[in-house]
């Protein structure tokens, strides 16, 4: 299987600024070092016991919650992302699939034009998201440069460079900070990741708020997904509106 780095344990402050287009994280630009930790395999957290941790450990970390990203653009250009072998997965189960970013590198960015006032008209209008989403010729350069920063060295066709928060979700097209290189299930040849049944299900809880049922507000399933998405949906079931 590919092969990946991660830690279990560990508290991570956050800290951001998005200043006119400049993307700061700590005291450098994100182009330059974040500080590195040292990472352990997939299959050292394979024990219940361990993937626990885990689970609580990210969610510690991930405590901030996302930002707010620059949004749709006209024409996308390359972003610049973290420098090699800075971002380390917090892997929950690798023969499931369950990985989450690394929070300082990928805490997860919202796109400022889709609000809870706006829904029926952005993400929960049919064929909204073809018309921000990034073009391969811009993300796929990007996914190698941010395979680099996780510490990646599998086969490039075996990740999916996936938004944290999904454009289906109102999640920023092109933020350095709100995409990843998401591993796929152990062995498993294609990018089918348990996370896309999570964004699917998430989605049709905030848009039932457009059909006059029990909702989830936009910014919790933002805030939800970002911060561990593999307890989105439990938690998204005691959230709702309405």
């Amino acid at each position: 299987m590919a092969q990946v780095k991660g830690k279990a344990t560990g508290r991570i402050s956050v800290a951001l600024v998005v200043l006119t287009g400049l993307l700061v994280t700590g005291c450098g630009s994100i182009g330059s070092s974040l500080g590195n930790t040292t990472g352990s395999s997939p299959g050292a957290s394979s024990p219940a016991a361990a993937a626990s941790s885990a689970t609580a450990a990210a969610t510690v970390a991930s405590g901030a919650g996302p930002v707010v990203g620059p949004g749709p653009q006209k024409k996308y250009h390359v972003q610049a992302q973290p420098a090699p072998g800075t971002c380390h997965y917090v892997v929950i189960n690798a023969a499931a699939g369950t990985y989450l970013p690394d929070p300082k590198c990928t805490p997860g960015a919202t796109n400022p034009r889709v609000t809870q006032a706006n829904l029926a008209s952005t993400i929960c209008k049919a064929g909204y998201t073809a018309t921000i989403r990034p073009p391969a010729s811009t993300t796929g350069t990007e996914k190698r440069a941010s395979e680099a920063a996780y510490g990646f060295t599998g086969k490039f066709s075996t990740t999916e460079y996936d938004h944290l928060i999904s454009l289906e979700l109102g999640g920023d097209p092109n933020s350095p900070l709100n995409l990843w290189p998401e591993p796929n299930k152990a062995s498993a040849p294609g990018t089918t990741n348990p996370k896309d049944h999570v964004e699917n299900t998430l989605k049709g809880l905030v848009c039932d708020a457009v059909h006059g049922k029990p909702y989830l507000p936009l910014a919790k399933a933002q805030y939800l997904i970002a911060t561990n998405w593999t307890t989105a949906l439990a938690t998204a079931q005691k959230e709702l509106v309405g």
